[in-house]
């Protein structure tokens, strides 16, 4: 009986460990879906004109599953949560335009680094900005691909016309460059996402993307911090 109850101790112990272990993924999944409701989903694509490609293509659904994919995007405090994904969502407005862009607007720069060796262009393919975090580069591309399971060297459109793919190609640029700076401030995330606006070169630009920030982070209820320029 002793070593039967031992025996019970153990599976009870690390069935308490797997939930642990499961449960902050489901508490994150749930929380994001609070904070990015359907009105400030829909308050963003809104102000998109009815013709953007975007307006059908991009939806709160599309976002979300992507989201259950990348269970650390938004997570700690209340506070840091609300920020980062105000802070998302202010760079893909400013990228797309309020959710109108799938794609970059000028498409003559191929974004083709030959010196990278890992990721080799393809003959005929650009790889132009896409997606609601305008994904650029072939090394961006190559990379995302193998990580999300589609090839981003030889079919770069699929950021743009798979509505599956796109969300998730913004989380994981998300996750993979931008994520761990959020504690230095909004403008950390500038200089990762597009440093060349930064140094007073492009204040527009940084103002604009500064300004979304503050009004997301407004209707999340939450103070942007510190540190908002770059």
């Amino acid at each position: 009986m002793a070593v039967n109850m031992r025996k019970d101790l153990l599976t009870f112990a690390l069935l308490g460990i797997f939930a642990l272990a499961i449960i902050p993924q489901n508490v994150i999944s749930q929380n994001v879906a609070s904070i990015v409701t359907p009105g400030f989903f829909d308050g963003i694509k809104n102000q998109a004109a009815a013709g953007c490609a975007g307006k059908s293509f991009y939806t709160r659904d599309g976002f979300l599953k992507a989201a259950s994919s990348f269970p650390n995007f938004g997570s700690g405090s209340a506070v840091e949560s609300k920020r980062e994904i105000a802070a998302f969502f202010a760079h893909v407005t400013h990228e797309t335009g309020h959710l109108c862009y799938t794609e970059e607007i000028d498409k003559s720069n191929a974004y083709c680094d030959q010196s990278n060796k890992q990721y080799p262009c393809v003959a005929g393919k650009k790889y132009y900005g896409r997606g609601p975090m305008q994904l650029t580069w072939n090394y961006n591309y190559g990379a995302c691909g193998k990580a999300l399971g589609f090839d981003g060297l030889k079919a770069p459109e699929t950021v743009s016309n798979d509505p599956a793919v796109s969300f998730k190609t913004a989380l994981w640029f998300w996750m993979n460059n931008v994520h761990s700076v959020m504690n230095q401030g909004f403008g950390a995330t500038i200089r990762k996402i597009n440093g060349l606006e930064c140094g007073g070169k492009h204040p527009d630009k940084v103002n604009a993307r500064i300004g979304y920030y503050r009004d997301y982070c407004n209707k999340f209820g939450v103070d942007p911090g510190q540190n908002l320029s770059c």
